[in-house]
């Protein structure tokens, strides 16, 4: 059977981010290469490519992902893209995610107060949705794959 890995679209090369660009990592795609390699991009279905930039603001103590622009409150939108993306891909043995984004960011996002000054530094929404829907499957960022890669030159062998 073939392990499948869940990755952040945008390192596989896909022009989905924001900004209309690409992040793509090719430690990642080379380390993943014997794997079922399944795309991951919650904002992308939703808002298209380019779109606003989202951020993540600790309101009354809860992580709300609002636009920056309109400040629209996208958390719900968010949410139910994430878990429609999971019911139809319910197995995976890794996950690897975008460093620093709002939705994949892990450990890495910048959670902000409502006067958008940096509280502190977390997990983005489908980061935290992923990690408690796959307990048992590896969850990384680029920037450990590409640390093991160099290290190992095969982040795969650690799985």
């Amino acid at each position: 059977m073939t392990k499948k890995a869940i990755i952040s679209s945008c390192l596989l090369g896909e022009i989905c981010r924001y900004d209309g660009k690409t992040k793509q990592v090719y430690e990642v795609i080379d380390a993943f290469s014997e794997y079922e390699i399944i795309p991951f991009c919650p904002e992308a279905p939703l808002f298209g490519t380019p779109r606003e930039r989202i951020s993540v603001i600790r309101i009354n103590g809860e992580n709300t992902i609002v636009t920056d622009e309109t400040q629209e409150d996208v958390t719900k939108k968010l949410e139910n893209e994430i878990n429609r993306f999971i019911e139809k891909n319910p197995h995976a043995d890794a996950i690897i995610l975008k460093s620093k984004s709002p939705s994949c960011g892990l450990g890495t996002t910048p959670i902000l107060n409502e006067q958008k000054e940096l509280i502190k530094y977390g997990d983005g929404i489908a980061a935290q949705i992923l990690s408690n829907l796959f307990p048992h499957a590896k969850i990384v960022d680029e920037i450990e794959v590409t640390k093991l890669y160099n290290i190992k030159n095969c982040f795969c062998a650690l799985l």
